[in-house]
């Protein structure tokens, strides 16, 4: 039986859009499958918490946004990562990565250990 998607932890909405769009522009649909696919459905994004945080990005600079049609020929608007997007990606990766490593360290710690 699948699992339902896991809750997301503030903060990591933008993060997991801005490394979606590492790889070019994409409209909301396939960066919320983008995601879905990578972490094997157990993240999943609303749509309003999606377009929220792209609508935060977007007023950041960190995207940009323009219009476009989807390989079904509907109307859908793309974003792209931009310049400050890429810097604000590898700052708030390296904040994750400290993060859940020291996480982890509590998580594995035994009783014993100091």
């Amino acid at each position: 039986m699948p699992r339902p998607p896991l809750a997301l932890l503030q903060g990591t909405v933008d993060l997991l859009v801005l490394k979606a769009l590492t790889w070019g522009p994409e409209h909301g649909y396939a960066i919320s499958r983008w995601i879905r696919e990578r972490s094997k459905g157990a993240l999943g994004l609303e749509d309003a918490g999606l377009y929220q945080a792209l609508h935060r990005l977007e007023r950041r600079g960190w995207v940009a946004a323009t219009w476009g049609l989807s390989e079904n020929n509907r109307r859908a608007r793309y974003y792209e990562l931009t310049e400050l997007g890429r810097a604000q990606l590898r700052a708030e990766s390296g904040n994750w990565r400290q993060y859940a490593a020291a996480v982890f360290r509590v998580l594995d710690a035994r009783q014993a250990e100091g």
